[in-house]
């Protein structure tokens, strides 16, 4: 249970179309931060991603989960599948945190579930070594097959042992990557990690894979890239 002094914040993102909301939460002496990318038709308010985050945050990492789109964009069922714009929208987000005064500068990881985690990919691969790590959660890597040979961040693609045409896809998904990469199978668990305790290994699995990732990154002698000056504009749908 998150104490007083550890409550979650709630933020405004400006992107040109007007706010994007968020929960920011920052443990005391965090190792790093995670954003999150949920899958289309979900919102900050993900009981999944809410549920991993709640874990990351007892390892000392903080997390911003947030609304990809706005409330009027998020009633059109093209929309929420324009891997593009969401890919903009979380390079608004990452443009954010290093720009607030909320979260002081540490290393940056991405979560991404479904579509989300190919607009998790496609961030990190226009962003270089200013993303330390990234894990996808049921994934769609596939969606950003044309951009993931440019990521260097390490990736941690976890699947659903009942769920294979995704298993499929990450394992295509990894062939064609160049950094650090690995496929996590959790056995009897379906797309959405709801059978047992999957979730929870789940959120282990992602804690220590950005634990190790942003602990690597804080050692002496490490520089932490910055962000790009600009971030690339929305193509047009």
């Amino acid at each position: 249970m998150k104490t007083a002094s550890e409550a979650l914040t709630s933020v405004s993102i400006p992107i040109p179309e007007g706010d994007l909301s968020g929960n920011l939460f920052l443990p005391p002496n965090p190792f790093g931060i995670v954003l999150f990318a949920h899958g289309s038709g979900s919102s900050r308010n993900s009981p999944r991603n809410r549920a991993v985050a709640e874990i990351l945050n007892a390892s000392h990492i903080g997390t911003l989960l947030f609304d990809l789109l706005t409330p009027d964009e998020d009633t059109d069922s093209n929309i929420r599948f324009d891997i593009n714009l969401l890919t903009v929208r979380l390079l608004n987000a990452i443009e954010w945190v290093h720009d607030t005064p909320l979260v002081p500068h540490m290393p940056i990881g991405l979560f991404g579930a479904s579509t989300g985690a190919a607009a998790a990919l496609r961030a990190a691969a226009l962003l270089g070594d200013s993303i330390t790590a990234v894990v996808s959660r049921g994934g769609r890597p596939d969606l950003a097959m044309n951009e993931l040979p440019k990521v260097r961040a390490p990736a941690l693609f976890i699947v659903g042992g009942n769920d294979p045409e995704v298993e499929r896809l990450n394992r295509k998904a990894q062939r064609v990557m160049r950094c650090e990469s690995q496929v996590s199978i959790i056995p009897g668990a379906g797309h959405l990690f709801e059978e047992g305790r999957s979730l929870e290994t789940v959120a282990g699995l992602a804690a220590g894979w950005f634990l190790r990732h942003f602990q690597e990154r804080k050692a002496p002698g490490y520089h932490v890239a910055p962000p790009p000056p600009s971030i690339p504009p929305h193509q047009e749908r």
